[in-house]
């Protein structure tokens, strides 16, 4: 899971680096043309770092949704309840775009609620969910405007590229912090720890009888 996040942020930042090279070219493009091979390997080079970042994110949504499914299953019967959610309900809230960006996060703060980690939890999930809107928010606009033509457009078109890996870069490592702060503590392990306390007796703070027979010195 750790590994798949890791590869993930690389793959996205790469892709991000590699608009942001392409950005430049088209700065430069304005006052000298390019060379045709370099200008053949950028347009390619985009489209290839495209298709690795939908791949490894895709890859990441799968396995965090496993992750939750088989977290929530273990979760609602330690504790003895009944998941109201199917699998098939799960898989399609976390999957279906625009769909998941409403239910996926509602199946974390359930999960999160059951664990009595809401607490705990609330500030990363919101976190992770503020992140996701403004990336779905910048992919939209990337993806609508993802067909111009003319020189500026094509350059606002690459910005918004840039800050869309960037976003869902930041998406994802948010969604792994959350992974991570319910894998700190394991389902069958307590969200609080009980310290024992002594119990108030009358009479505790009066000292105890000897033990030594009447006329012999106290021990040591």
């Amino acid at each position: 899971m750790r590994l798949t996040l890791f590869l993930s942020l690389l793959v996205l930042c790469g892709a991000t680096l590699v608009y942001v090279v392409r950005y430049v070219l088209l700065v430069i493009n304005r006052n000298t043309l390019l060379n045709s091979v370099l200008s053949f390997a950028a347009n390619w080079l985009g489209v290839l770092a495209s298709v690795a970042a939908i791949v490894a994110a895709g890859a990441s949504w799968v396995m965090l949704t496993r992750w939750l499914i088989a977290r929530r299953a273990r979760a609602f019967s330690h504790y003895g309840l009944q998941d109201q959610r199917s699998v098939r309900a799960l898989w399609a809230g976390c999957l279906v775009p625009l769909a998941n960006l409403l239910w996926a996060p509602v199946y974390v703060t359930e999960l999160a609620t059951v664990e009595d980690q809401h607490k705990r939890l609330q500030r990363p999930i919101v976190r992770w969910w503020i992140a996701w809107v403004f990336s779905y928010a910048v992919s939209i606009f990337a993806f609508a405007t993802s067909g111009a033509r003319d020189a500026q457009g094509i350059a606002n078109n690459t910005v918004l590229m840039v800050l869309g890996y960037l976003l869902a870069a930041v998406t994802l490592a948010a969604a792994a912090r959350v992974f991570e702060g319910f894998d700190r503590k394991p389902v069958e392990r307590p969200a609080h720890r009980w310290v024992v306390v002594g119990e108030d007796r009358p009479g505790a703070s009066v000292s105890a009888p000897p033990v030594e027979l009447e006329g012999q010195e106290p021990a040591a």
